[in-house]
């Protein structure tokens, strides 16, 4: 493949336009991230379920492993994690109750009311005091002022899109660069608007997006190598953003038995759920995703927390069949290997 530099590379003074996925959840490690700063791309933490001090310790390990720009992925609230119905509440917790049991989890799931609001906020300071190159926002826009702040350190602004309506609302906003995330794409949907508008393939998705706006658009979603990243490019993007490509890397905290899954499963088998943390979002299927599609979740991120205890101790116990294991439709192209040799892959095109 033959690299020219571009608006992207340009913007963030990289030689490659190649984005690591910011993988909430402990995936992106200082290792994973660094190196793939180190190869030529832009290393991406996933913080959005992070506190501040978790994330300045994880930013000071990351500067310790590299000198080039890295970035640093923010969830923005919604609102959602303000739920009133207690009769709803109740019904989940009980539901959650009998897996709890067959994983041998005795603490009972407390109800806890968290403020995401207040936690973005700090979790913005963070980012604010850090310095952090590169910050990007997934479910929705960041308000005029922490734009303004972000603007002042002279960091460069990402937003996620799963449909064009958002890119047009992220231009507006004053983003520097489009994430446009097609529906292959492993995890949940960036989508902030109707769930059901950010369904759009790739192959559809990117040209639209990149006709619309007049700021770069990165593609994402079901691209594993140089073919996809060539691809994306001749429909108009300007770069390539990859996760579960990194997933089965040595660098990657995804657990043992996650890699393995995702080493030993195809594209039919991954589905959208909810059941793990109300939020649409793709994984390998397994018993809990099909247990509980007839149920209705609650909203995000209060799923996520109810569920957090049964996640946790299955990884523990290698229970695959209760853990969220995220990844994208181009799953039978993955490979055991390290992030140097993918990138050497995505670069040289092999």
């Amino acid at each position: 493949m033959v690299w020219q530099q571009n608006e992207v590379t340009e913007m963030l003074k990289i030689p490659y336009p190649i984005f690591q996925a910011p993988m909430a959840g402990g995936i992106t490690t200082p290792e994973l991230i660094s190196e793939t700063s180190n190869c030529g791309g832009l290393g991406n933490l996933g913080a959005g379920y992070m506190g501040p001090e978790e994330i300045k310790e994880a930013i000071r390990q990351i500067r310790s492993l590299t000198n080039n720009p890295f970035g640093v992925n923010l969830f923005i609230p919604n609102g959602s994690e303000v739920y009133s119905d207690e009769k709803d509440l109740i019904e989940m917790t009980n539901t959650l109750s009998k897996y709890e049991k067959e994983l041998g989890i005795e603490e009972p799931i407390v109800i806890q009311e968290k403020n995401y609001k207040a936690l973005f906020e700090k979790q913005i300071e963070v980012v604010l005091r850090e310095k952090v190159p590169v910050v990007s926002f997934t479910f929705g826009i960041p308000n005029v002022e922490v734009i303004k702040e972000l603007r002042k350190q002279s960091s460069t602004i990402i937003g996620t899109a799963t449909n064009v309506k958002e890119a047009l609302e992220l231009e507006e906003s004053g983003v520097d660069i489009i994430v446009a995330q097609g529906s292959e794409a492993g995890g949940h949907r960036g989508t902030f608007h109707k769930e059901e508008s950010g369904l759009i393939g790739s192959m559809a998705l990117i040209p639209q997006v990149a006709d619309a706006v007049r700021i770069p658009v990165v593609a994402a979603g079901g691209i594993m190598d140089a073919r996809g990243i060539a691809a994306a490019v001749a429909l108009g993007a300007k770069g390539a953003q990859l996760g579960t490509a990194f997933l089965t890397c040595q660098e990657s905290g995804a657990a043992e038995i996650y890699k393995q899954m995702l080493l030993n499963s195809s594209e039919e088998q991954t589905a959208f759920t909810k059941a793990f943390s109300g939020k649409l979002a793709r994984g390998i299927s397994n018993r809990f995703i099909r247990e509980m599609a007839q149920q209705t979740t609650i909203p995000f991120p209060l799923q996520n927390d109810l569920t957090t205890s049964i996640r946790k101790k299955a990884a523990i116990q290698k229970q695959s069949d209760f853990m969220s294991l995220w990844a994208g439709q181009g799953i039978r192209m993955v490979k055991e290997t390290t992030v140097k040799q993918l990138m050497q892959e995505l670069i040289e095109g092999k």
